[in-house]
């Protein structure tokens, strides 16, 4: 363990022990290298002219034209959040499965997909579908386990499904496309659904009082009125997905630019329900001001403390670490996804994303690991990031808007089962490495037969005059 020196374990062992504390993890992590920078440049350990390219790493963060499709997609979020798409799809939605038993789960899921590809943010869909729903569940009968907890997975199954913010920071962290991991997170995004929705049409068979129908008094008729005002609510919101992911997916545009087509979508939605004002811009405008200022802060602390790591041998002694690991390949992978399932009780995912992500991508380069497979299933195991307590935000977001009589042990043991349907997810993905390599295009150019021929430019003579 020590056998590249002391440093990079204790700055491994520092980093971890100012985040348990609870100090801000960017002023954390720039503390920690800086810090170590200069004990190791007093030491002989640690060279300093790493430290002239701090600077040039800052310029390089604020003028990435990748992370500029954060804000982008932060405020089509944002928008979507407050113009009541939510409302219309699930009033609508929940009528047309209402008087099946768990008729309103199935539509919080299906909703929480729809809504997860269009807005890209988790709060967003839990707090939508937490304030419309969850009242409703109660109110019908709904076992409280099992509504808490079909709302906050459905919300964070817009972690997974494009236009995720995890996968555009995964992207740029593993130095792929972001086309290729929204393409990559298709088959996961699509199995999620799925056994999320098996796992509904267990309970109902086996446990249907806890998910009793809607009452015949409250349903709607079934007619033309209902199915048009459900497709009046996901006709728009599709043509807004294919705007954003449709363009990227067919190299029509960058991912900063589908998200500036989705941030206009977004407002024009809005203004097709009637809801968009000022004062709702205004927040959106504030919320992404407030994220994007988050995500910088991570970037410039993450990169202070890799790049005194990187100087100190951190990287050797990662590698060295892990590729001695049993198993090889599914030893490592196996190892690498317990460590961040259990770091993300305590970080969320943009933490995760910058301090580790970029300590493992070498490794897994090197074991021969494709990195776009191993960023989506990084991104399926820091679901749970979200979902598991102490500090799954998901499971915050519904606390804040449940009403009182929702106990919060009620909320944490209603994550549970939900919890383990993303880990068997995770599994999945493992043993099944198509469920993700299927929908990217493995095509490639043959380069040997290619020539590249330059013309020969004769240059004119000059005529410098006569000779003196």
């Amino acid at each position: 363990m020590f056998s590249h020196g002391v440093f990079p374990p204790l700055m491994f062992g520092t980093m971890i022990l100012f985040m348990l504390i609870g100090f801000p993890v960017a002023f954390s992590l720039a503390a920690v290298g800086l810090f170590f920078g200069i004990l190791g440049i007093n030491t002989g350990h640690f060279d300093p002219s790493f430290l002239q390219a701090l600077p040039f790493r800052f310029y390089g963060i604020i003028s990435n034209d990748l992370l500029l499709s954060i804000p982008f997609f932060t405020f089509m979020g944002a928008i979507l959040e407050r113009c009541g798409l939510a409302e219309d799809l699930l009033e609508g939605t929940g009528q047309l499965f209402g008087k099946i038993p768990g008729g309103l789960a199935y539509a919080v899921i299906i909703v929480g997909a729809i809504l997860g590809a269009i807005t890209g943010t988790v709060a967003a869909s839990v707090i939508a579908m937490g304030v419309i729903s969850l009242p409703i569940m109660i109110r019908y009968g709904y076992d409280m386990r099992l509504a808490t907890g079909v709302i906050a997975a459905s919300g964070t199954i817009t972690q997974l499904i494009p236009p995720s913010l995890v996968l555009i920071v995964l992207a740029d962290q593993l130095g792929r496309s972001v086309g290729d991991m929204y393409l990559g997170a298709i088959g996961p995004s699509i199995l999620q659904v799925a056994i999320f929705l098996l796992y509904i049409v267990g309970v109902s068979i086996l446990q249907p009082q806890k998910m009793p129908p809607i009452p015949e008094s409250a349903r709607e008729p079934m007619d033309w009125k209902l199915v048009s005002r459900v497709l009046w609510g996901m006709i728009p919101s599709i043509v807004l997905i294919f705007l954003v992911l449709g363009t990227i997916g067919l190299g029509l545009a960058t991912p900063t630019e589908a998200g500036a087509m989705g941030a206009v979508g977004a407002m024009v939605l809005a203004a097709m329900h009637r809801r968009l004002t000022w004062p709702l811009v205004e927040q959106a405008m504030t919320s992404t001001m407030r994220l994007t200022a988050m995500v910088v802060f991570i970037l410039i602390g993450s990169t202070c403390f890799s790049l005194v790591f990187q100087g100190m041998d951190g990287a050797r002694w990662i590698e060295h670490l892990l590729t001695g690991l049993p198993g090889g390949v599914v030893g490592f992978l196996i190892f690498v996804n317990i460590f961040v399932f259990f770091l993300a009780f305590f970080l969320d995912f943009f933490e995760i994303a910058f301090i580790i992500i970029p300590l493992l991508a070498p490794v897994a380069a090197k074991l021969g690991i494709d990195l776009v497979w191993f960023g989506v299933l990084l991104c399926v195991n820091m679901q749970t990031s979200f979902m598991h307590p102490p500090f799954g935000f998901a499971l915050f977001y519904l606390r804040g808007i449940a009403p009182p009589e929702v106990k919060s042990s009620d909320i944490y043991w209603g994550a549970m089962p939900w919890v383990l349907m993303q880990v068997i997810l995770v599994i999945i993905v493992i043993y099944w490495p198509g469920a993700v390599t299927y929908w990217i295009d493995t095509t490639k150019v043959d380069t040997t037969n290619i020539k590249i021929e330059i013309p020969q430019i004769e240059m004119p003579q000059l005529d410098l005059g006569p000779s003196k």
